[in-house]
């Protein structure tokens, strides 16, 4: 499958939409086989990063996106709120921390920051930091001097979806374009911080259109290091209030596709996990998803409480890893599935 020459395998290999197409259409259980035998070479496959997420400023957003009950132009019932006070978020992360999270994600519903709102944007960074945890935003797009504001701050990752394929992104937002996102991702990689950009099932996309969202963040001048597959939580008074669910088997396949395409980036199961059984989670983390946000909110949407997370943990054998945790080098011997009694050293 790979392009690359036998002594290059380090190579960045660049995907076209057939080859990613034939990746996902396997038999789901040649795709499992594979995209576990990926995580294996990369990553301790008992180990998952945890998130808490905070929105430090919530609705009144001028963007039309369909899905999102923060838009101004949608009728959710969501107020919008002034950006949060620094000792508050602070405060929220120590929590966060103390319960088990590693990294901390703060969003605020905006089209971009304003200048005037970045001195208490990059307090909040410092301040996290100083608590010992990575950290991450999601303030809408950026130009090239907001990016560089961030990456002085310390901001170690930015995340910014880019929702769904591009020739579907049409149907689901208006207010801005598919090349806007694109030209923020540019502007954070150039910055020097961390991409975390992944996308949405469920906003009446085609299974192409999910692949070509795939070959998108694979394509990247480097894949995402964080890429959040989320699954659409229907708002009542957004024009996506009555799309249709996602097959659970589709999304384990979207989830495999993205461990196979994107080996060394953490592939993040995000929103949506409220309507996901035990078995379908454990499914998705068997096919390289190894990342969650945990608390139970997400920005405005619900998410399951720490404690389900923790025994559903427990069942599976999972453990949290720890903050900056990120193996250096793949892993050696992992293509077959381990020996249970042989431990796997840390």
């Amino acid at each position: 499958m790979l392009h690359s020459d036998p002594n290059t395998e380090n190579r960045r290999k660049i995907w076209t939409a057939d080859e990613a197409r034939r990746v996902f259409d396997q038999p789901l259980m040649d795709l499992l086989f594979e995209a576990q035998t990926v995580h294996r070479k990369h990553f301790d496959p008992n180990r998952i990063q945890m998130s808490r997420l905070l929105s430090i400023k919530t609705g009144g957003c001028p963007e039309d996106c369909s899905y999102c009950s923060q838009s101004a132009r949608h009728a959710s019932g969501l107020s919008a709120s002034k950006l949060l006070e620094v000792e508050r978020v602070l405060a929220e992360a120590r929590r966060a921390r103390d319960a088990g999270a590693t990294r901390y994600c703060m969003g605020a519903a905006w089209r971009s920051p304003k200048q005037r709102d970045m001195p208490q944007i990059v307090a909040m960074i410092e301040g996290v930091k100083a608590l010992g945890m990575e950290t991450c935003m999601t303030l809408g797009m950026l130009d090239g001097d907001q990016s560089r504001q961030l990456a002085e701050a310390g901001l170690d990752y930015y995340n910014h979806n880019i929702d769904t394929s591009e020739a579907h992104y049409g149907n689901v937002i208006t207010t801005r374009t598919f090349a806007d996102r694109m030209e923020t991702l540019a502007n954070v990689r150039a910055s020097g911080m961390k991409v975390c950009s992944g996308g949405i099932l469920g906003l009446g996309e085609g299974q192409q259109d999910r692949v070509d969202m795939l070959v998108t963040l694979a394509n990247l001048a480097e894949a995402p290091d964080s890429v959040p597959i989320n699954m659409l939580i229907p708002v009542e008074g957004t024009p996506m209030e009555n799309a249709a669910p996602v097959d659970p088997i589709d999304f384990v396949r979207t989830i495999a596709t993205a461990r196979i395409m994107m080996p060394t980036s953490h592939v993040r199961l995000s929103a949506g996990r409220t309507a996901m059984s035990d078995e379908m989670q454990a499914m998705c983390f068997f096919a390289g998803a190894n990342s969650i946000f945990v608390g139970d909110t997400l920005l405005t949407k619900d998410n399951p409480e720490e404690e389900t997370d923790m025994v559903l943990f427990a069942k599976l054998g999972l453990e949290p890893m720890r903050a900056h945790e990120h193996l250096p080098e793949p892993v050696a011997e992992a293509a077959a599935p381990r020996d249970p009694a042989i431990p796997i050293l840390r």
